[in-house]
């Protein structure tokens, strides 16, 4: 008996023991550890940052550790800034940085992410058009995908349609017809073109719009295989096309000091009456971005106009995935791939139904108000005959940054000629 009294009290005691344990709350799990997603970019690239950042803000409020920041400096420091973090092995985990040679030198060194890898692994495949899978493959030459493109561009002349009609100016075929109308403009007391100078890259844009009507979309091409060279004639006169005009002060008068937040400001008010762009514009000019009194119906488009003597043709555009962005590899682990697919799966949709910006992601629906600029450009994308690549793409960066500065000497130095302005640059290609 009394040995039964013992094992019943050591049961209840046994009992009362795993209860209590049983009871404890659990132990309190530590907090993931907090994650700062830095972007580098340019401050010219806002929409499409700003699509990132609110995507961004969505899965922070559901992984408040994870958190999204956004640095943004000037286009034409850009590439300066990203090559000094990659020689001191401090990438950022994503920056925007142009695509072509610059971005070769990233790979081979193995700053950048892979990107066809990447997707895979993360089941993104289908995200991203084949198109622009394509063309990003074919500015590294073959060597994969390593940015995201962010847009799909064409290039062209914007216009001010009202200005024009105001005026009587007839959409210019030529380039000599565009000249005139600026004249047209000049003679009103209105500037004719919107020109950020101070980016330096609008500069070489104009340049090379000049040099596709001129020699063909595959001249810049042919420079890098060396078939031609920049002091070639057509070259040389493509530079001084754009010197001329801001000699006559079709740019205004300081045009090296405008940003280009000031110069869309002096196309949308009406103070300018062409900008030559892109179609990246499209979500200031539908009125989503900084530019909500603007009428986008007030706003026109035109191809490059031709050149005498030359051989380009109205349906050949500079294409282009807008400033590129791309990951760093040592900075990307497991918590950057799940903010990475959670962003990128659902930005070409939010692109599309905020601002209808056209990109290089797939958009499953199209909205039924899709704004007339932007179903204008799809066409023009549709028709499009040939692409040609932007004047520096095949640049190296030494190349990419001589090629910006001396621009700005070319409009806003009556002494720095067309010819120097292209022997330089030769002059530097060949040395390397």
């Amino acid at each position: 008996m009394r040995l039964t009294r013992l094992l019943i009290t050591a049961a209840i005691l046994g009992l009362l023991a795993s209860c209590g344990v049983a009871g404890r709350p659990p132990a309190a799990q530590p907090d993931p550890t907090p994650v700062t997603i830095t972007y580098v970019t340019s401050a010219g690239n806002a929409p499409s940052t700003d699509i990132i950042e609110q995507l961004a803000e969505e899965y922070t409020a559901v992984h408040p550790h994870v958190r999204f920041r956004r640095e943004e400096i000037g286009n034409a420091d850009l590439s300066s800034k990203i090559q000094l973090l990659a020689a001191s092995n401090d990438l950022p985990v994503m920056f925007s940085y142009p695509s072509g040679k610059p971005l070769i030198d990233l790979i081979e060194s193995g700053a950048a992410l892979n990107l066809d890898e990447t997707l895979e692994e993360l089941d993104m495949n289908g995200t991203l058009l084949p198109s622009a899978v394509d063309l990003l493959n074919s500015q590294v030459d073959g060597r994969g995908l390593y940015a995201l493109p962010l847009e799909m561009n064409i290039e062209g002349f914007w216009y001010n349609k009202e200005l024009f009609s105001k005026l009587g100016i007839e959409v210019p075929g030529t380039w000599s017809e565009m000249m005139d109308a600026a004249e047209k403009m000049m003679a009103e007391g209105i500037q004719p073109f919107a020109l950020a100078g101070k980016e330096k890259w609008p500069i070489t844009r104009l340049i090379n719009a000049y040099i596709i009507r001129k020699l063909g979309p595959d001249a810049m091409g042919e420079v890098d295989r060396g078939t031609m060279r920049l002091t070639d004639a057509g070259f040389i006169e493509a530079a001084e096309a754009i010197r001329d005009m801001a000699a006559r002060g079709y740019f205004g008068r300081q045009p090296a000091r405008e940003d280009f937040e000031q110069s869309m400001d002096m196309f949308m008010q009406g103070k300018a009456g062409i900008f030559y762009s892109g179609s990246w514009s499209l979500r200031d000019f539908n009125g989503s971005g900084r530019y909500d009194g603007g009428e986008s119906s007030s706003i026109g488009f035109f191809s490059i106009p031709l050149v005498e003597g030359g051989v380009g043709t109205l349906d050949e555009y500079p294409v282009n995935a807008g400033l590129t962005t791309v990951f760093s590899k040592e900075a990307y682990n497991d918590e950057v791939g799940r903010w990475m697919k959670y962003v990128f799966e659902r930005y070409g949709q939010h692109a599309m139904d905020n601002g209808a910006m056209i990109t290089g992601f797939a958009a499953l629906q199209t909205p039924g108000d899709v704004p007339a600029l932007t179903r204008m450009i799809q066409d023009k994308l549709t028709e499009l005959k040939r692409g040609a690549l932007w004047f520096e793409a095949r640049f190296t960066t030494e190349e990419q940054l001589t090629a910006w500065d001396n621009a700005q000497l070319l409009i806003a130095d009556p002494a720095y000629s067309a010819e120097r302005y292209m022997g330089e640059l030769q002059k530097l290609i060949d040395d390397n």
